[in-house]
């Protein structure tokens, strides 16, 4: 245990020094007392999933430094993390991972179900099928201003397992929340009592000295990809834990994710690879009583910001509904949602949600329709001239880290209007981009290298083969090697996006999608040395 002078914020407050004295002067001016020297809030970056753009994926990063050097630069001993939508939860663990002080992570929490008509409703998931269902002239625009008003009726993140519930449930079985934080819905009088108990709980770590180091090992890891994988969770989780892990210097690749999908059931019943909701998720057991029936696959013996280990936690979950959490006899998917792909179109891989596809398009070869950017597919994809059939395999290039600019959420290419019109509603997709995580369908995200740095994406061509074989795990461009050379000595470097500010140091240091899309700069090995307070 701690005595007080031990503590970082003692270098700051005690001793009889000038330094003390002038910041315990600075404390009276604000109004505290020497006993009331009370939690204080630290505002940093918004990372607005909806609002911000190219895409807060651009600044996932930021926010991270910022975490790592307020948690650094201040004289704090503790901190609780508030954090939800997609990249606010990575960004603070990465963050605080790298200024190693206790920490306990609060989730914001999903919002409640959507309704329409007597619908229920899924945020992001049903918000793409009744865009297409309007594109197709399946509904018209009073059915898509009710829809507006009840697919996201409450505060919360999406109430589907998408990149902000996949994300939260990470925090929570890598030991960093209090046991079953992140399924509970946000409005839930349940949430404001956790809240509460974490940061009675940081405390306590301050003095056990329980920090985010001692609870980030290499088995909380391989846990996490197991859990993301049984839930059916998004794609983004992929980059987002290998950019995790590297900020402990802890190993993490694809072909891990790939590996333990193998051997993991998908459990959970959660939209868009199921049919039912978080809220549902959060009655039937929430994540203890997914993790309760995958303890034989876990690192139950770790410890956890509670001060007892993963499985003690777990000892009085239950499971009160089999249809939302299933049995590992009656699984909704008998291996994990996410396959890793290899091939010559993408030598350090790519990644698929094979479980939210239409099973037809799991093997496929057809002809590639190429567009270069985002602007470039929106402008033509109905145009007739392409030719473009249910075979196709619709390319985006031009859309990874450094192509986007940020890797944005593109890969849920859209279909064109006429084959809309017909009933089609999947198509094999091929990019860089990342998509989000309430998305579904045939789409293959994360090419790497991406199409900016030279990639092969780069170099593919309208009416190129490409065959998908999701069970052999292969992606390939099927042209001969002479030609791609061909075209790759055509090929030229794209002129840099930014010439200064954020963009450009974004530009110069951010690393590929398998490497997590981390700076290389804080992701290396080296220190960063605690602050003089004098």
């Amino acid at each position: 245990m701690k005595a007080p002078k031990d503590l970082r914020s003692h270098r700051w407050f005690g001793g009889d020094e000038l330094r003390g004295f002038s910041h315990r002067a600075r404390s009276r001016q604000l109004g505290y007392n020497p006993e009331e020297h009370l939690p204080l809030e630290f505002p940093v970056a918004t990372l607005s999933e909806t609002f911000q753009k190219p895409t807060p994926m651009l600044y996932r990063n930021l926010l991270s430094m910022e975490t790592e050097e307020i948690l650094r630069s201040y004289p704090i001993d503790g901190a609780v993390l508030m954090g939800g939508c997609d990249k606010s939860t990575p960004a603070l663990l990465m963050g605080a991972a790298s200024a190693g002080l206790p920490a306990i992570f609060v989730p914001a929490g999903p919002m409640l179900r959507g309704h329409w008509r007597n619908e229920v409703l899924g945020s992001g998931t049903d918000m793409w099928k009744y865009w297409d269902d309007k594109r197709a002239g399946l509904i018209g625009d009073a059915e898509l201003s009710e829809l507006e008003r009840g697919l996201a009726r409450s505060p919360g993140t999406c109430m589907t397992m998408g990149t902000a519930s996949t994300m939260m449930s990470v925090a929570e079985v890598l030991g960093l929340t209090l046991p079953g934080a992140a399924s509970i819905p946000a409005v839930d009088s349940a949430h404001h009592r956790m809240a509460a108990a974490s940061g009675a709980r940081v405390v306590d770590m301050v003095w056990e000295d329980l920090t985010i180091t001692k609870i980030l090992d290499e088995r909380a890891y391989a846990d996490a990809i197991t859990t993301v994988l049984a839930l059916g969770g998004s794609t983004n989780a992929v980059i987002h834990l290998i950019a995790m892990a590297g900020r402990g210097r802890i190993p993490l690749s694809v072909d891990d994710f790939d590996a333990i999908a193998r051997r993991v059931p998908v459990l959970a019943n959660i939209r868009p690879g199921g049919d039912r909701l978080m809220e549902d998720f959060y009655y039937a057991g929430g994540l203890p009583g997914l993790l309760s029936r995958l303890t034989d696959l876990l690192h139950t013996d770790r410890v956890t910001v509670t001060g007892r280990t993963l499985g003690e936690t777990l000892e009085t979950a239950r499971v009160h509904d089999d249809d939302v959490i299933r049995t590992r006899d009656n699984p909704v998917a008998a291996e994990g949602g996410v396959a890793v792909l290899r091939g010559n179109l993408a030598p350090s891989g790519a990644v698929i949600k094979h479980l939210a596809a239409e099973p037809h398009l799991l093997v496929h070869t057809g002809p590639a329709v190429v567009f270069d950017d985002y602007q470039d597919l929106k402008k033509r994809i109905n145009d007739p001239s392409l030719g473009i059939t249910e075979d196709s395999v619709l390319v985006l290039r031009g859309s990874g880290p450094l192509g986007g600019p940020g890797m944005p959420e593109y890969g849920m290419l859209p279909l064109p209007d006429h084959l809309l019109a017909k009933g089609v509603r999947d198509m094999v997709r091929v990019s860089d981009a990342r998509m989000s995580g309430t998305s579904y369908g045939a789409c293959v995200l994360h090419v790497a290298p991406e199409s900016h740095v030279g990639g092969p994406l780069a170099l593919v061509r309208d009416g190129d083969p490409i065959t998908l074989d999701v069970p052999s795990r292969r992606l390939s461009l099927d042209v001969d090697d002479a030609e791609l050379q061909h075209r790759r000595e055509q090929w030229t470097t794209p002129s840099p996006r930014y010439e200064r500010g954020y963009g450009a140091l974004y530009a110069e240091h951010i690393t590929q999608a398998d490497e997590g899309c981390d700076f290389d700069f804080l992701a290396r090995v080296g220190e960063n040395p605690e602050p003089d307070a004098q």
